[in-house]
C-alpha cells in the first residue's frame, strides 16, 4: 500500500492510499474500496492489496470524512448519511483521477455503493457487495445496540481508537444514526432496479448485522446479472473470517468484469 495521502474534496480531507499496480493522473478502471459503518482504511487489513494485485487493477482505498484521519464530523449525524456519502462519491472519484471504477464495499460502504448506482451519481462497471443492506432488520437493531453497550462499558473503543483520530466521533455518527427510531424506514429496495452493472454479494451465513433477506432482496430487484457467494461460519466481515474463499470469488468476479 502507498503511504496515505489526503484528497481535498468540498473543503474536507480525506485519507486515501493506492494499493496494487502503479497508476497514472486518469485511473480505468480502477477498484474503489468503499469501508463499513466503523472502518478505515486499516480496517480492510490486506484484501484491497491482495486484490487489486490478483486482478492487475489500481485499487483506492479511503476513509469518508469522520473516519481514519480524514477531517471529522458533527454528532449526530443525519440519518441521510449514506445517501450523502454517495452524492460525494463522483467527487471523491474526480480527485482520486478514477474514470472507471469497480465498487467494492462492506456493510455501509455496500449500501453507499447501491444509492451511488441506483441514484445515477456514478455509473460502476461493477458492484461488490460484501454484508450490504437494503432495508433494516431487528437483528441489527440489536446487535448495533449491543456495540453501544460494548463501547461503553468494553473494550471496543479502545479496539477502534487504533483506527480513528477522532474515535467518538466514528462511533457515535454510526451508532446513534442506525439507532434513531426514524431510521427503521431506511430502505434502498426502490433504487435496485436501476442498477444495470453486475453485482456480486458476499454474505457471511453467520452474520451478526443482517441475514439473507438482504441478499434475497437485492437478487430479486437488480436491474442487472447478480451471482451470490454465502461464507459458510463467516459473520459480518467475511474477508477477514474467511480471506481466502472470499478473495478467491472477489478475484473471479472482478476479473470477469474486466475483460
Amino acid at each position: 500500500m502507498t503511504a496515505a495521502r489526503m484528497l481535498e474534496v468540498d473543503g474536507v480531507s480525506l485519507e486515501a492510499a493506492w494499493v496494487g499496480p502503479p497508476c497514472g493522473d486518469a485511473v480505468a478502471p480502477a477498484l474503489v474500496f468503499l469501508h463499513e459503518g466503523l472502518g478505515s482504511i486499516t480496517t480492510w487489513r490486506d484484501t484491497p492489496e491482495r486484490i487489486a494485485n490478483a486482478v492487475g487493477a489500481p485499487g483506492l482505498v479511503y476513509a469518508r470524512q469522520g473516519y481514519g484521519n480524514s477531517s471529522p464530523i458533527a454528532v449526530p449525524r443525519p440519518i441521510s448519511y449514506m445517501h450523502d456519502e454517495a452524492a460525494r462519491l463522483p467527487a471523491v472519484l474526480a480527485a482520486a483521477g478514477v474514470r472507471d471504477a469497480v465498487l467494492i464495499g462492506h456493510s455501509d460502504g455496500a449500501s453507499i455503493a447501491i444509492v451511488a448506482a441506483g441514484m445515477g451519481a456514478i455509473t460502476p462497471r461493477a458492484l461488490v457487495l460484501i454484508a450490504p443492506h437494503v432495508f433494516v432488520e431487528d437483528v441489527s437493531v440489536r446487535s448495533i445496540a449491543a456495540a453501544k453497550v460494548a463501547y461503553e462499558t468494553g473494550d471496543l473503543r479502545a479496539r477502534l481508537a487504533r483506527h480513528h483520530a477522532d474515535v467518538d466521533g466514528a462511533f457515535w455518527g454510526w451508532n446513534r444514526a442506525w439507532l434513531d427510531p426514524d431510521f427503521r424506514a431506511w430502505n434502498l429496495e426502490a433504487l435496485l432496479p436501476a442498477i444495470r452493472a453486475p453485482i456480486l454479494i458476499v454474505q457471511g451465513d453467520a452474520d451478526q448485522y443482517g441475514t439473507r433477506a438482504q441478499v434475497e432482496a437485492i437478487a430479486r430487484q437488480a436491474g442487472g446479472p447478480v451471482d451470490v457467494a454465502m461464507i459458510a461460519d463467516a459473520g459480518h466481515s467475511p474477508f477477514r473470517d474467511a480471506p481466502e474463499a472470499v478473495h478467491a470469488r472477489i478475484i473471479a468476479f472482478v476479473r470477469d468484469q474486466l475483460e
